[in-house]
């Protein structure tokens, strides 16, 4: 995995802007709608081309496919096992929420949020079915990337206890055996996407943000709850070498309060169990700026890397290059410079206001990260 030997960096968490008939048809994919399967695999491919070219013109180094095959980063998942069937749930009652600590002392707040009703459920024995997908996702990235400068490739790929969040359990007997169930099927989708020497990158949010979902949980007991995941992941990744892989948590993209997320200091030594070279992790926004101070005492282990989020989807607020920079220097005396990358909260394709906002915060991000390499690299 590259390293920022001479320069900071600069890559992202992954969800980049999908055209709106893209989106359109992968809806309809997905819901069992109308579409028509070539137009949509044309739609895909160029528009990898497009988000390719677009993420080494706006200076990101580390690039990906902007996940424009998928509806989103973790149902995809759906359609890549066996053993799942949708359920259509109770008139008013949401089929998953991610806010329990906020929403007891906000409810108003959490009124107004539209839920999704119904939705998918394990009934059977989870098999991963998802290979000519993840083989026309790497093909597609590949074709696209022949003739772009860039530093290094990713492609992302859903944690196991992510999909558990999402994908209720209606068939194995106890939580352990289905969180195994899950890694088992997924290893097949990280395998194939290192062995086609692409960097690995698992996106799992609800290692932390599953935290405002048990609000009887105290800490202790919580980390016996991410450290049970954590294990299922590596299960998930073993055979394949932490340099190929990296690690992705926030606390949940939601724009709410936040106020009860988990402190990253209560967790952190579990995030750097998981077999990975690279960590991504959110730290731009005002609920978790603060936490780069907890880098003062958790020294990140030799070989190892940090991306942390210094452009955020919080907001519309376009970064000031300079703010960006200035994040990037408070982690470097205390990671290495060499170890450290720029990066994003969340992926910003479906979260910010508009797909030119998101491509003007990576030209700020690339801008910062140039800004804070003239202070490190100064001679």
């Amino acid at each position: 995995m590259k390293r920022s030997t001479n320069r900071i960096l600069v890559s992202h968490a992954g969800s980049l802007p999908r055209p709106e008939d893209l989106r359109e048809m992968l809806a309809a994919k997905q819901g069992g709608g109308s579409y028509d399967p070539e137009a949509l695999d044309q739609k895909v491919r160029n528009g990898v081309r497009e988000v390719v070219r677009r993420q080494a013109a706006a200076g990101i180094d580390v690039v990906n496919d902007g996940e424009l095959s998928k509806i989103n980063f973790t149902s995809y998942a759906r359609e890549r096992l066996s053993g799942v069937a949708e359920r259509r749930g109770e008139p008013g009652k949401p089929a998953f929420k991610i806010w329990g600590r906020d929403e007891m002392e906000f409810p108003e707040y959490f009124a107004k949020i539209p839920f999704v009703i119904g939705g998918a459920v394990c009934s059977g024995p989870l098999k991963y079915i998802g290979h000519s997908a993840v083989r026309a996702d790497i093909e597609n990235f590949k074709a696209a990337l022949k003739g772009v400068q860039v530093e290094e490739a990713f492609l992302p790929a859903v944690a196991p206890d992510t999909i558990e969040h999402w994908l209720g359990n209606e068939y194995y007997p106890s939580g352990e055996a289905y969180l195994s169930a899950i890694a088992d099927a997924m290893h097949e989708e990280y395998t194939a996407i290192t062995e086609a020497g692409l960097i690995l990158q698992i996106d799992d949010p609800d290692l932390a943000d599953a935290w405002q979902l048990h609000p009887d949980m105290e800490v202790r007991d919580y980390r016996k709850f991410a450290a049970l995941r954590i294990e299922a992941l590596n299960h998930a990744l073993r055979g394949i070498p932490a340099d190929r892989v990296r690690f992705h948590m926030c606390w949940g993209s939601y724009h709410g309060p936040h106020k009860y997320d988990i402190a990253l200091k209560d967790i952190v030594d579990l995030v750097l169990r998981v077999n990975a070279e690279c960590y991504s992790i959110e730290g731009s926004n005002p609920c978790h700026e603060h936490e780069w101070r907890v880098w003062e005492e958790v020294k990140l282990p030799a070989g190892e890397s940090l991306m942390p989020g210094v452009v955020g989807h919080a907001s519309d607020f376009i970064e000031h290059p300079q703010l960006v920079a200035e994040r990037l220097l408070r982690y470097a005396p205390l990671v290495g410079r060499e170890n450290l990358m720029a990066g994003t909260d969340c992926g910003l394709g479906t979260r910010v206001g508009h797909a030119k906002i998101a491509w003007a915060k990576f030209e700020a991000m690339a801008e910062g990260a140039r800004l804070a390499t003239e202070q490190l690299w100064k001679h």
